[in-house]
C-alpha cells in the first residue's frame, strides 16, 4: 500500500449543542432584553420579557402586561406569540425568556401549554439572565406531557 501524505486529523474541541444554540440566541436574547423594559407591571413590579424566533427567521418580542383585574394581564411569552401570528407566523423555533427579578426565569404553565401548541418538541427555550442565555431546553423537557389535539377529538 503506498504511504500517504496526508497528516492525521487534529482533533478540534466543539462546543456543546447546546453551548452553540445559546450563541446563536444572543438576538434573541437582546430582543427579550428590550421587550421587558417596555413592560407594564404596576403591581406586580415584576418585569417580564419574551422573544420568538419564527420559522421564517423573524423575531418577535413581548413583555407582559398587566391590567388590575388580576390576573387578566398577559405574560410576555402570550403577547410575543401574538405578535408572531399577527405577523403571519404560525411556527417557533425557538424562544428566550428573560425577568429582571430572577436569574432563570421559566414559562408559567399556562404559556408553556401555549408555546407547545406552536412548538415542536425539540423547538429551543432558552432561560436568559441579565448577561445572556444561561440554560437552554427542549420545548417536551419543559413540557413533556403537553395537552394535545387529540385529547379532545
Amino acid at each position: 500500500m503506498p504511504a500517504s501524505s496526508a497528516r492525521p486529523c487534529r482533533r478540534v474541541p466543539v462546543a456543546s449543542p447546546m453551548s452553540r444554540s445559546a450563541e446563536m440566541a444572543q438576538d434573541l436574547f437582546e430582543a427579550a432584553r428590550e421587550a421587558m423594559a417596555k413592560c407594564h407591571a404596576p403591581y406586580s413590579k415584576f418585569p417580564v420579557g419574551a422573544a420568538i424566533r419564527a420559522d421564517d427567521g423573524s423575531i418577535h418580542a413581548g413583555a407582559n402586561i398587566e391590567v388590575i383585574s388580576f390576573p387578566e394581564g398577559w405574560c410576555a411569552e402570550t403577547t410575543a406569540i401574538s405578535h408572531m401570528v399577527m405577523a403571519g407566523q404560525a411556527r417557533i423555533r425557538e424562544v428566550a425568556v428573560i425577568a429582571e427579578k430572577l436569574d432563570l426565569c421559566t414559562p408559567c404553565g399556562g404559556c408553556r401549554q401555549r408555546l407547545a401548541e406552536f412548538s415542536a418538541p425539540d423547538t429551543l427555550v432558552h432561560l436568559c439572565d441579565a448577561e445572556g442565555v444561561k440554560k437552554t431546553l427542549r420545548m417536551d423537557e419543559l413540557l413533556p406531557y403537553a395537552f394535545e389535539t387529540e385529547v379532545i377529538g
